[in-house]
């Protein structure tokens, strides 16, 4: 089979966002760093939690809940390892689809040892009558636990050591007001630059053994849609290209050359992101064209366009949102070597510039 014919399903794209298996090696993730000082990027947010973290260990408190939120990839779940640490406490990882049941909570809550880090990864998604239980456990360390039903129903009052909650989410909008207002100290992670991207690469590439010049991991980093996650996961790709087509050096020529293969180009587009592109300019004339449509289109679910596709594209300025549907923008005609008609929608500019 040719490289040019590779074709991946959704689910094994190397430029999705969301975390697979292959993401992590023998059960676990050994590219992630464990303090601040390893952390590269997101500084103002690094900057302020290293004074939180110093401040709670002087007074000899619990880290107040912290709530973290971006676009996926960006190293949340890291980031909440990272505070354990530097508090020297354990952490309890659980995600909010997880938590069905306020029991099932209460079962975390109780098993935590005082300053204790509770991760809740997607804590967006956590059920009204959890999100319930979970407003007495983060304000006075207690929760009311009801047995039994009618005449035979008794409570119970169950304090709770002082721990940290930390929240990740995708979607900060979607969190209720009375459990954001609970948190502390709220952080934003952003997208990363190109430089800082190879500051990892070439940190990932030391841990794996992997040897690779500063254009190699630059020309990796520029392709990865400033999230570190798909950086990591270019470089284990591209490495299999470089012992079997160089030396094992990855350098700036093999990291074009792999990627091309590939079919992500430099600015991380793969050959999903053209397709829907593709058609909307030559079946629907750049658009507007409704998501129902667009999804008919391509034969896509309208809920994977709007989650994965849409949101890079966006970011980037190859396309917008109007109340009549979706546009590609003249920067999207340009990248993809099309005439730019008069009447198409210019673009905002790039996240990334």
């Amino acid at each position: 089979m040719e490289y040019n014919d590779f074709e991946m399903d959704f689910e094994d794209r190397l430029v999705d966002t969301s975390e697979i298996p292959q993401d992590a090696i023998e059960g676990d993730n050994p590219l992630r760093p464990k303090t601040l000082e390893e952390y590269v990027g997101q500084d103002k947010a690094k900057e302020n939690l290293k004074i939180f973290i110093e401040a709670a260990k002087k007074r000899k408190e619990s880290l107040d809940h912290v709530l973290l939120y971006g676009p996926p990839g960006l190293g949340k779940t890291t980031l909440a390892g990272i505070i354990a640490n530097e508090m020297g406490v354990n952490i309890r990882i659980t995600s909010g689809p997880a938590i069905e049941k306020p029991g099932d909570l209460a079962a975390l809550l109780t098993n935590l040892n005082p300053g204790d880090v509770l991760f809740i990864d997607e804590i967006h998604r956590l059920s009204r009558s959890v999100e319930e239980i979970l407003y007495p456990s983060m304000e006075d360390f207690a929760i009311d636990i009801i047995t039994g039903k009618g005449q035979m129903a008794a409570s119970y009052h169950l304090p709770l050591p002082h721990f940290t909650l930390v929240g990740a989410t995708t979607r900060a909008g979607q969190l209720t007001a009375p459990l954001r207002d609970r948190f502390g100290v709220v952080l934003r992670l952003e997208m990363y630059t190109p430089h800082e991207l190879a500051d990892i690469i070439k940190r990932s590439a030391s841990i794996l053994g992997i040897a690779i010049d500063d254009d190699g991991a630059l020309e990796l980093a520029s392709r990865s849609r400033g999230t570190p996650r798909i950086a990591n996961r270019l470089l284990k790709r591209v490495r299999d290209f470089s012992e079997v087509i160089s030396n094992g050096v990855i350098t700036c020529e093999v990291a074009q050359t792999a990627l091309d293969k590939l079919e992500i180009d430099e600015l991380g587009l793969d050959q999903n992101d053209r397709r829907m592109l593709d058609a909307m300019i030559k079946y629907y004339n750049g658009g507007p064209v409704g998501l129902e449509t667009l999804a008919a289109a391509i034969g896509e679910e309208a809920v994977t366009i709007e989650d994965v596709y849409e949101p890079y594209l966006m970011q980037i300025g190859f396309l917008s949102r109007t109340p009549r549907g979706r546009c590609v923008t003249a920067a999207a005609y340009e990248h993809l070597g099309y005439a730019v008609p008069s009447n198409t929608v210019q673009a905002q500019g790039s996240l990334f510039e």
